[in-house]
């Protein structure tokens, strides 16, 4: 089965293994994906992560987070989609929820959160929002 939107795909595996409560959730790996992952948790919404090999692109392996029996993520969004992309310049980068969520976008210099994009002084792509 190929994906033809692998950030789709993501976040909804990501809502769907929150919703069942899930410790952890598998999902194909690749670079963007691996990329987004080490943000989640740099950002502390996941616990931890793992890249196993499966002798084809690999699985990336989600430690999801929760605090008192609730889930650390209450919420996805993806903003950019292949047929409408959306993009932001440094100055006009999305605020998600007055600051309590991060927006993640792909820029010239790497996949980085809205307010990094904002502190290096670089806009891109507007992948998803998380909060």
């Amino acid at each position: 089965m190929s994906v033809t939107d692998p950030i789709a795909d993501y976040l909804v595996r990501l809502r769907n293994a929150i919703g069942a409560k899930h410790e952890t959730v598998e999902i194909p790996a690749s670079k963007l994906k691996v990329e987004i992952t080490k943000i989640l948790k740099e950002e502390g919404f996941i616990q931890n992560y793992k890249i196993q090999d499966d002798d084809k692109q690999g699985v990336l392996k989600i430690y999801l987070r929760y605090s008192e029996g609730q889930p650390v993520i209450t919420g996805l969004k993806q903003i950019s989609k292949p047929g409408r992309r959306v993009y932001s310049n440094r100055d006009s980068v999305p605020k998600v929820i007055g600051g309590l969520g991060i927006s993640i976008i792909s820029t010239s210099r790497g996949v980085m959160t809205g307010q990094d994009s904002t502190k290096t002084g670089v806009g891109g792509e507007v992948l998803c929002e998380i909060w």
